[in-house]
């Protein structure tokens, strides 16, 4: 006995999701509590899987099944499929697991052949009814299974229109829709060189391979990509008997929503149209009426459809999204789901749910999506605008903004100070861009990756950034930048063109386009305050000024886990200071240097610790390499060679003038290229440079004490935590925690201020996380540099990858997801549990967390929580996501 592929709809119910698809679940479930379903039935998932594996062929037995599921609903109904005076009529249309809405395949009025169109005619009294619904299937079939495609059809539908002078489909005449048929069998036969199939069982068995085929075609491929569904679930074919809308003014087919989709609000919300079919609501050919224009029309039907939807949310405990016909005056439902919303509906609809007693707290928690709360952080492009899109990137830091194009950092700052308002587009940030990305509305990028220097810093203060569009060609020198679209067509953009940038979905936009402004609702405050409650990570920030930790806190962070002291050197008053301790020949040289940057540390420590007061600060003392301080040897070469050329001619003051600062950029320049390296990521950085220059270490812990003691003096409580960075063996850390510990001791006794302090690592290479149980002997805690650990588990140089091959390997399923934006729990997640289990072995009590970006991801956070770390931190602005990913890890954990 063969499989059962096939299910009747009351045979059906809800639980079987994973085998008939959303839809026919969902059928066969209002069948059951006694809805008006039209009948019919579902062709399984397994059955589509099966198509494919066993190479585009039916699996055995399956036609069998579908026959006999044909003769049941013919005998329940008095038709027969093919019947010419009483012909069946169905629609096909497929059903995924997850609502894939509009990405597949849809035939209406299957069974209509030359000879049951006179059968219909008969049945419905209406000639222009039944020969409309042929014409539409004749269209819709030939596109769909033929692949003669629509655009054909229209052209020979608008030509009709025009030859009877009318404007809209519904108004040809009956001769005129008898000709586009004869024209539609034509043209199907001209491009196939087959006749339009007359056998109603083929129609089927073309529509059901058509619909399987769908599940692969290039639109459902893409959006399965984009939201993470499995290509190996298949799709479910739902085969119904057909209900008409257009028979007349007593008919009538709309879509509807139990709940307004945008706002949350409890009112029902959608819209119909009276003698239309289904695809006419869509397809926007007439306009739509609110659906409380029903109520007027028809009154009767109105009460029973708004009762029906009251049913189904309550039946389901969720926002229904429901497809309805009224034939006759008599109403069918044809589909129910759990309705797509927005971020703002989804919370209040989960709040007001558990107020209405519909669903617990818990439940509440698990209907939002932690990543969707973005839309409510940042200013975000409004949906129904229309957009040019010049180019398309890397969504490094979410929100949207507008601003005219400059390419210079100290352009950007000024216009940034006068008032007006700039997108910053650069090949790829640096440092000593800070200036100028900080008055920037938005960041633009030809190069870079999601944990480039522009993207980390942009989601840090919540500005929008598009990073590796590898479509710009950016040119300095004319300050233009060039755009290659889709179409082949290049445009140019110079300086003060007017552009908009997407940073949650890489685009790039031509102008200035309508947004719409963020709003924490009542509802999103209590949302999170239910996530609290449940959670048992701790939830810090990462932030280096006082303004993001104020941010921070105002987004619910107990504390920082990530303060990067190399942040703070890259404003413009300091990076001369910075250059000339760089510069020193000797320690004294350098020593004079930092005594000028300590106050200014100090100061910065100051702020972050009062902010946070009460809470936890993480330090890392400085990381990255030094050239990173300097110009780029690239522009400085070009400016000793204007300078050399510039020479030439000049005499006496000026000329010493010049030579004077010719000499000063080659002795920078000689500077430059001794501290080049060939992998800087892997270079003389991190604990290595405390290590070889301690005194500039040596400097910032001061700084941190003395802000420390400062504030304990104000009657402040601090905690602060000093984290080595990029240590891989324990005497590295060893050797860097007795400066600490001389340093800290050392203030004490100057100022008579007791204080206490933590002293971690970032565990950010391979051999940290296997040596973790030695590391552990000294360190107070380890906060997981996941950046980092990335690129030394992969052996990826993150900004290359990104931008060069990681999207292929999404593409080719090499990898599932971007290790730098979503953990890698085989490889990267690995090394983590090794550290917590050797590290906690040793010091049971080991404070464990993680700071990279990973921290407000919420797959991520997920595990974190598995494996036990105490906190997480992130950007400020997904502070709320991570808070309510953490609640969440909890409730998937039971």
């Amino acid at each position: 006995m063969s499989k059962k592929w096939v299910y009747l709809f009351e045979q059906g119910k809800a639980e079987m999701r994973s085998l008939l698809g959303g839809k026919g679940a969902n059928l066969a479930e209002m069948t059951n509590i006694g809805l008006p379903v039209p009948p019919g039935f579902t062709i399984t998932t397994e059955a589509c899987n099966e198509y494919y594996a066993r190479g585009q062929i039916f699996p055995e037995g399956m036609p069998e099944q579908v026959a006999e599921a044909l003769r049941t609903l013919e005998a329940k109904l008095g038709k027969g499929l093919g019947d010419p005076e009483k012909p069946l009529l169905v629609s096909v249309r497929s059903g995924a697991v997850f609502s894939m809405p509009g990405m597949m395949d849809t035939i209406l009025n299957l069974g209509l052949n030359d000879a049951t169109i006179a059968g219909l005619i008969a049945a419905t009294q209406n000639e222009r009814f039944a020969l409309d619904c042929y014409r539409r299937f004749i269209q819709m079939y030939s596109d769909v299974v033929l692949e003669v495609h629509h655009h054909y059809f229209e052209h020979i539908l608008e030509n009709y229109r025009n030859n009877q002078g009318v404007h809209f489909d519904h108004e040809l005449s009956p001769a005129s829709l008898q000709g586009l048929i004869i024209e539609y069998k034509n043209l199907v036969e001209k491009m196939t060189g087959k006749a339009f199939p007359q056998d109603p069982v083929e129609q089927l068995k073309g529509a059901v391979q058509a619909v399987f085929s769908s599940w692969n075609n290039d639109r459902a491929i893409v959006y399965r990509q984009i939201n993470k569904i499995p290509d190996n679930l298949g799709t479910a074919v739902n085969v119904q008997t057909m209900v008409f809308g257009n028979m007349g003014s007593d008919c009538a087919t709309g879509v509807a929503f139990t709940r307004n989709p945008s706002t949350g609000e409890k009112v029902l919300y959608g819209e119909y149209l009276i003698n239309a079919q289904g695809e006419d609501v869509v397809a926007g050919i007439r306009t739509p009426q609110p659906i409380a224009g029903l109520e007027k029309e028809m009154p009767e039907i109105y009460s029973q459809f708004n009762q029906i939807c009251h049913n189904l949310e309550n039946h389901y405990r969720n926002m229904q999204d429901i497809e309805f016909t009224i034939e006759r005056g008599k109403l069918w439902m044809l589909q129910t789901r759990n309705g797509k919303r927005t971020a703002a509906a989804a919370v209040k609809i989960a709040v007001d749910m558990v107020a209405e007693g519909l669903i617990t707290r818990e439940e509440a928690l698990l209907r939002v999506e932690p990543e969707h709360l973005n839309q409510l952080l940042h200013r975000r492009i409004d949906p129904g605008a229309k957009l040019t899109i010049i180019a398309v990137g890397l969504p490094a830091s979410p929100g949207a903004a507008s601003g005219t194009v400059v390419f210079d950092a100290n352009e950007a700052e000024k216009l940034g100070k006068s008032g007006e308002k700039v997108i910053l587009v650069r090949t790829e940030t640096t440092p000593d861009d800070i200036h100028g990305i900080v008055p920037a509305q938005g960041i633009l990028t030809s190069r870079g990756g999601m944990t480039s220097h522009a993207a980390v810093v942009a989601r840090q203060m919540g500005k929008p950034c598009v990073c590796g569009c590898e479509a710009l060609r950016i040119d300095y020198a004319r300050e233009e930048f060039s755009a290659l679209a889709a179409s082949g067509e290049t445009r140019v953009f110079q300086k003060g063109d007017l552009i908009s940038v997407d940073g949650a979905t890489g685009r790039v936009i031509d102008g200035v386009v309508p947004m719409l402004e963020p709003e924490l609702t009542a509802e999103f405050r209590t949302l999170l305050a239910w996530a609290d409650e449940y959670r048992r990570l701790g939830v810090r920030a990462n932030a280096d000024k006082p303004e993001e930790a104020a941010k921070a806190r105002e987004f619910g962070a107990a504390g920082i886990g990530l303060t990067r002291t190399e942040h703070m050197f890259m404003a413009q008053d300091r990076l001369p200071l910075v250059q000339a301790m760089i510069l020193a020949q000797t320690v004294e040289e350098r020593e004079v240097a930092l005594a000028k940057l300590l106050p200014m540390q100090q100061d910065d420590f100051y702020g972050i610790l009062k902010v946070m007061a009460g809470y936890p600060v993480c330090i890392r003392l400085l990381d990255p390499p030094l050239h990173e301080f300097l110009p780029n040897s690239e522009e400085l070469l070009v400016e000793i060679t204007k300078l050399r050329c510039s020479l030439e001619g000049k005499t006496g003051s000026e000329l010493e003038a010049v030579q004077e600062k010719l000499a000063e950029k080659e002795t920078l320049f000689k500077k430059v290229r001794s501290l080049h390296e060939f992998n800087p990521m892997l270079g003389h950085r991190g604990c290595r440079l405390g290590i070889t220059f301690p005194e500039i270490y040596r400097m910032q812990v001061r700084a941190i004490f003395q802000a420390v003691v400062q504030l304990v003096q104000e009657g402040y409580q601090v905690d602060p935590e000093v984290e080595i960075p990029l240590v891989a063996h324990v005497n590295e850390f060893r050797y860097l925690r007795r400066m600490v510990t001389e340093t800290a001791t050392a203030v004490m006794a100057e100022t008579g201020v007791n204080f206490s302090y933590l002293v971690g690592t970032m565990i950010e290479v391979p051999r940290a996380a296997i040596t973790a149980d030695q590391i552990a002997q000294e360190a107070e805690f380890f906060s997981f540099g996941t950046n980092d650990l990335t690129q030394t588990t992969f052996g990826f140089s993150r900004d290359d990858a990104e931008g060069k091959f990681l999207g292929q390997y999404a593409e080719q399923k090499i990898l599932a997801d971007d290790p730098f934006i979503v953990l890698d729990r085989e490889g990267v997640g690995e090394l983590m549990k090794i550290a917590v289990t050797k590290g906690r072995a040793t010091r049971p009590d080991l404070l464990v967390g993680i700071c990279g970006e990973h921290g407000g991801e919420p797959s991520s956070v997920e595990f974190c929580h598995l494996i036990g770390l105490d906190f997480v931190s992130c950007s400020p602005y997904r502070v709320p996501i991570a808070r309510l990913a953490a609640a969440q890890a909890v409730m998937r954990a039971k």
